[in-house]
């Protein structure tokens, strides 16, 4: 257990695997790794954004990827892994917590991976044009999206840090109504031409709150290849686009920088462990 910036962090063994590790943040899940076998991923959401990854370019090619928001550094792990010679961004804005994960879990010499102890907006601003292949944000103050991170012009300037036909995906958290997930792919559709979304079918349902990953580019998303990763998960989520994406994003306005809220606190329980 450790004081970081924003909380108390641990880490807490796995029994079953002698190498793996669950990070927590004030008792909150926020990532699992496994030092002997980067590419097992626990958490869904982890292995959905993996499937973005895995589906933005051949199997094997390096890639330029920026991550915004740390953890661990489970995805990061995974792609070094499964597309050797990728370079590799990460950007957390809890030094504490970058401090521990890089002291605990160190990474493997010529891994790739610079980690950056920044602000994610403000890394993106100072960041070259046409400079990643892939953006991946999974950035979480507490157990929540910061209001910075979902305005147009936030995606504006990811646009203009992934090269064309680059690929923006982002862990997201919301339940019914949908508000907030709502005005994330309003805002997203006002800078991107293609948009995907991927979640369970209960979350879409609005029968609780959950993860949703959403997929942003200017070239076409093969939705194909996601549905049939997704589907073949251990918790199958769907892949919607096109017609129902529009249904479900109906009559919300995207954000703007002065009207931007976090997003939705989760319930109790949602998140939590033990």
């Amino acid at each position: 257990m450790r004081e970081v910036d924003h909380g108390t962090a641990k880490l807490m063994p796995d029994v079953d695997r002698p190498r793996a590790w669950l990070l927590t943040v004030d008792g909150a899940p926020q990532s699992y790794v496994d030092l002997d076998a980067p590419t097992h991923l626990e958490f869904e959401y982890a292995q959905r954004l993996a499937h973005v990854l895995d589906t933005a370019a051949e199997p094997g090619r390096p890639l330029d990827v920026v991550h915004l928001g740390g953890g661990a550094l489970t995805l990061p792990r995974y792609l070094a892994a499964t597309r050797p010679g990728s370079r590799q961004d990460v950007v957390e804005a809890d030094r504490g917590l970058l401090r521990l994960v890089t002291e605990r879990l160190p990474l493997a010499e010529g891994s790739g991976i610079a980690v950056h102890g920044t602000d994610a907006r403000a890394w993106l601003d100072s960041a070259p044009d046409d400079s990643a292949d892939i953006l991946v944000a999974d950035v979480f103050g507490g157990s929540r999206v910061p209001a910075h991170l979902t305005t147009v012009a936030y995606a504006r300037t990811a646009e203009r840090v992934l090269r064309p036909g680059g690929h923006y995906t982002a862990n997201l958290a919301d339940g019914a109504p949908f508000a907030f997930l709502r005005s994330q792919l309003a805002t997203f559709a006002q800078v991107f031409e293609e948009l995907a979304l991927i979640a369970e079918p209960s979350v879409l349902r609005g029968r609780r709150f959950g993860n949703a990953v959403l997929v942003a580019s200017h070239a076409p998303i093969d939705v194909v290849a996601l549905a049939r990763r997704t589907a073949s998960d251990a918790f199958p989520a769907r892949v919607e686009h096109g017609d129902a994406l529009r249904r479900l994003i109906g009559d919300a306005q995207a954000v703007r920088d002065e009207d931007a809220v976090p997003s939705p606190e989760p319930p109790d329980g949602a998140f939590s462990i033990g």
